[in-house]
């Protein structure tokens, strides 16, 4: 999967990671972007807006520079934020 640039009007860049069905609905394994949000949970609610999700932030793990976090966390600049979705397999 190619990586893309995501520009929207914001206060700071970060980094998103996508795994999984995030990543078949995005179409690319991870992206940049400029956003006007604080929190990891309002990070995923504009990009489900964006993309399509059709997962609820229920339903998805997220983690922050390599450490679980939870969605209430707050972002600084440069953040790589990474959404885990549910997965299976044997």
């Amino acid at each position: 999967m190619k990586a893309s640039s995501l520009v929207l009007p914001g206060s700071h860049k970060v980094k998103m990671r996508y795994f999984a069905a995030l990543r078949d609905a995005t179409g690319v394994a991870e992206e940049w972007a400029e956003l006007n949000v604080r929190t990891a949970g309002q990070l995923f609610a504009q990009l489900k807006e964006r993309h399509g999700f059709s997962l609820s932030k229920e339903d998805v793990r997220v983690a922050i520079n390599g450490s679980f976090a939870e969605h209430a966390t707050e972002l600084s600049p440069n953040d790589e934020v990474v959404f885990i979705p549910p997965v299976s397999g044997g």
